[in-house]
């Protein structure tokens, strides 16, 4: 009986885990990403099955002497870092910069915007000619490139032009892709949005 008893308790600790709520010095929130309405607009479930572990959201143990609130991000592992302190941070699974369209440095959060329009700049339309339509602005929706959240970044020079944002593209994340902006999952940009304040810095590594 006694042994009968240790199974259940080893096979619900088993489901507990690959349900994804917790592990071993982390928690992840992969039950998370389903369909979810916001704003009127009605964001579907993403697949998150097909999505590696690593880049699912979690909480993670992360040392750094940045305070809480900052962001970190590492282009070259695909992590978004938000330090939370106590040694941990909440890790997000990034798309980033494809080859000719890296950079690094420091910024800060000048602007939050929810389901915001996208503007391509004048560089982007002349190497793709077929974006002049959205010269004046693209409407938000689910099909907007910056998707349900975009944070825009600034340095002492003002708007450097580069966002975090969310995306439709979900499979491209752990991907080098964009045009320098950080993409995240829209339900990873929604709760990250919402931890984060406007002048949190940013840093990108």
């Amino acid at each position: 009986m006694r042994m009968k008893s240790l199974a259940i308790v080893a096979a619900l600790a088993l489901s507990t885990a690959v349900a994804g709520c917790s592990t071993i010095g982390s928690q992840i929130f992969t039950n998370n990403y389903g369909a979810v309405t916001d704003a009127g607009y009605h964001l579907p479930r993403v697949p998150i099955e097909k999505v590696p572990f690593k880049y699912r959201r979690q909480i993670v143990d992360y040392d750094t002497k940045e305070k809480p609130g900052t962001i970190i991000v590492d282009t070259q592992n695909k992590f978004l870092y938000l330090v939370m302190g106590d040694g941990e941070a909440m890790r997000y699974g990034i798309g980033v910069g494809r080859e000719g369209f890296e950079w690094h440095g420091t910024a800060h959060i000048a602007l939050k915007r929810e389901w915001p329009t996208w503007t391509p700049p004048s560089q982007m339309i002349k190497r793709q000619p077929e974006l002049a339509k959205f010269a004046g602005g693209m409407d938000p929706g689910l099909k907007n490139p910056l998707g349900a959240r975009a944070m825009y970044l600034f340095n002492k020079g003002g708007d450097m032009g580069y966002r975090l944002h969310g995306s439709p593209e979900w499979n491209s994340i752990g991907k080098a892709m964009s045009s320098g902006c950080i993409r995240l999952m829209n339900q990873d940009i929604i709760d990250l949005y919402d931890r984060t304040s406007v002048g949190a810095k940013v840093i990108v590594i």
